[in-house]
């Protein structure tokens, strides 16, 4: 499974103080200690309140974490001068985090998907917010699958997100999810890759290290390809990797936790 951390990420105030400092060691040190625990991939986002200076937080950010490891770098911005800055500093294999449904979103970002040769998240929701069901999350994947089509994105370029909501808001979505990972592998063959950012599960909510690690459980056996999470949590990287081996996806050993 694709394991992609979400810690460098200006919300987290010691990323934000070290993107502000422009503090490289900061900045190098989470990235290999991310690795370390053991992300395949790195979500890149520079944090709210940065203004009219993303794009260049965004190329120096990139250009900061590329210069310690060759991962995929996921680019995350609602900005698209701040998405395009990363994309064009980036010398690693890239993923836009991320488009919605709405046409607008769409027009602009597919094309930067096709132009700099990157993967794209597509979360299912447009301008009326996340559809209520499984088979409306559906509906909407397959528009931005033939909407990407059209732009010159492959589906294996695709990473379909049906958008996991706080337990604590809405008990039902979680149940709702899980059903849509399972539809998703329908639309498409081969299937299409799959993605969620997994602490919005806990969000708001008490013991959230082991509502996420139950609900990721959950999600690999419904066939679920990648998640942003945080793999500093051992006990949630511990679940991921007995995951894969009673799934059949690694070899049992004795020591498969040490993999």
């Amino acid at each position: 499974m694709l394991i992609i951390s979400e810690r460098i990420n200006g919300l987290f105030r010691s990323v934000g103080r070290a993107i502000d400092a422009r503090d490289e060691k900061a900045i190098r040190d989470a990235a290999l200690r991310q690795i370390e625990c053991g992300a395949n991939a790195l979500d890149l986002n520079v944090g709210p309140g940065r203004g009219c200076y993303s794009p260049d937080t965004m190329k120096w950010l990139v250009e900061t974490v590329q210069s310690v490891t060759d991962l995929p770098l996921c680019i995350d911005s609602p900005g698209v001068k701040t998405l395009e800055a990363g994309l064009a500093a980036s010398n690693n294999p890239t993923i836009i985090n991320s488009t919605t449904a709405e046409a607008e979103k769409m027009g602009k970002l597919f094309p930067l998907a096709a132009e700099y040769g990157s993967d794209i998240i597509c979360l299912t929701m447009d301008e009326k917010g996340v559809p209520n069901d499984a088979e409306s999350r559906g509906e909407m994947a397959m528009l931005m699958i033939t909407t990407a089509m059209e732009h010159g994105v492959m589906p294996e370029s695709i990473i379909l997100d049906p958008l996991v909501l706080p337990v604590s808001a809405g008990q039902d979505q979680a149940r709702k999810v899980i059903e849509s990972i399972r539809m998703f592998q329908m639309l498409n063959d081969p299937p299409i890759r799959t993605v969620v950012g997994l602490s919005n599960i806990s969000n708001g909510a008490t013991g959230r290290s082991l509502i996420n690690r139950t609900y990721l459980a959950m999600l690999m056996g419904a066939g679920l390809s990648a998640a942003i999470l945080d793999p500093e949590d051992e006990d949630l990287m511990n679940t991921l990797k007995t995951s894969e081996m009673l799934l059949d996806r690694k070899l049992y050993c004795n020591d498969y936790l040490r993999g």
